[in-house]
């Protein structure tokens, strides 16, 4: 994802400087050329060698490290100025005051000053450090300057505190990275809702009926839509999943939670994508005790009822233009565009059935996959999909959920 990238790290002297090594190799794997500028205090914790391995790039410590034939391009002014994306991990309480006062008398904030990025700082020191209203302020003042603050995480920190100040892992730190300048932001100012996962309807207190969706395809177009600058909510039935960096998650359990949660959301949503499969059918009842099983019993009947169609209500709230007015449930919002996208899951028919859920629900699009197809599927990282739109089909090839994600967007923009 970030192929033709220029990354730089600045690492300064804490003890969580060791992470940035597998955070560079990340980057690298990404296909970033990867630069690397540090602290002298920052080479206590970890050598400005492991980085050169890592990045085949030379590392800077000190700014009288220039040589002579870097003086036709001054690497302090143009490491910053040629980056995508600055990245301050860990970033002291020292380094922090002083590029919130614009103090530059080191390798990392000389080189940080010129910078026209997006520049992200992951604080990292002790819980009464970071607690300290004068790093506090630095850090608001950083903020009210456009920096992006990587929060840190809780834990036990490495001086034997418990509290705030942990740097959070090398995953989560690549996760920003790539959100602040993988992808075009051509989805900025528009709001994304996407819901994902399976639904959970109960029996009584012990069981449930639930089907086999693991989330993936939507928590893809949820990165997705972040990665292109999207505000994104998800609403999420129960998966394994992580929350894609940059994601709002509204956690559901059934299929009425989710009704709930997607229509309250829906109200002032641009683009409005459904990949959850939500239970079609719920118990008429709920046991208010574990059913038990009876010796003389030959089997069980469970009385059931239709759930309520979500993405049914949601296109009936538009007109032939597109145009959304939510007069239902006390909403109101008039002479709104707003783009609804279907997912249909089919085992036979897939084009016919498809169509026929493209008009009866009112949607702008069906992406349409089949569970009979190798590398489609429910649990698997890969997905084949064909997107039906009133006036256009397009079938795409195997590829990543993610893929299937961008180009489900790049079609949808094209609709607005």
């Amino acid at each position: 994802m970030l192929e033709g990238k220029n990354i730089l790290l600045g690492v300064t002297g804490g003890i969580a400087a060791y992470k940035m090594a597998d955070v560079a190799s990340m980057l690298v794997k990404q296909h970033a050329d990867v630069h690397v500028v540090m602290t002298e205090n920052a080479t206590k914790f970890i050598t400005a060698e492991t980085f050169q391995v890592l990045t085949k790039n030379k590392v800077y410590v000190d700014v009288f490290d220039e040589e002579p034939d870097d003086y036709v391009n001054v690497p302090h002014v143009s490491l910053g100025t040629s980056a995508d994306c600055v990245l301050i991990a860990p970033a002291t309480a020292d380094v922090i005051g002083k590029i919130a006062n614009g103090i530059a008398d080191d390798m990392v904030t000389t080189t940080v000053l010129p910078a026209r990025c997006p520049i992200l700082i992951a604080p990292s020191m002790n819980v009464y450090m970071l607690e300290n209203v004068i790093v506090q302020d630095n850090i608001k003042k950083l903020k009210r300057f456009g920096y992006q603050i990587i929060e840190p995480d809780d834990g036990h920190l490495a001086c034997g505190y418990d509290g705030k100040g942990k740097l959070p892992q090398p995953e989560k730190l690549v996760e920003q990275v790539l959100l602040a300048c993988a992808k075009e932001k051509d989805l900025k100012g528009k709001k994304v809702l996407v819901d994902a996962g399976p639904t959970q309807e109960a029996i009584d207190p012990v069981r449930f009926i639930t089907n086999h969706s693991s989330g993936k395809m939507g928590y893809s177009v949820a990165k997705v839509a972040a990665l292109r600058g999207a505000s994104v909510v998800l609403v999420s039935g129960p998966t394994n999943l992580d929350t894609p960096a940059g994601v709002k998650r509204i956690d559901v359990t059934s299929a009425e939670d989710m009704y709930d949660a997607m229509v309250k959301e829906a109200v002032d949503s641009d683009i409005i994508i459904m990949s959850a499969a939500v239970a079609d059918f719920t118990p008429e009842t709920v046991a208010d005790n574990k059913i038990k099983k009876n010796s003389d019993d030959e089997g069980m009947v469970i009385p059931l009822k239709r759930t309520k169609d979500i993405l049914k209500t949601l296109g009936s709230m538009k007109d032939s233009s597109g145009t959304v007015d939510f007069t239902a449930d006390s909403f109101k919002v008039e002479d709104k565009k707003q783009i609804i996208v279907g997912f249909s899951m089919e085992t036979e028919k897939l084009i016919e059935n498809s169509r026929k859920k493209l008009e009866s629900k009112n949607a702008d699009m069906i992406c349409a996959n089949s569970l009979t197809t190798e590398g489609a599927g429910y649990k698997v990282d890969t997905n084949i999909v064909t997107m039906i739109t009133k006036d256009d089909m397009i079938e795409l090839p195997l590829m990543s959920k993610d893929e299937v994600a961008d180009k489900i967007f790049d079609k949808i923009i094209t609709m607005f």
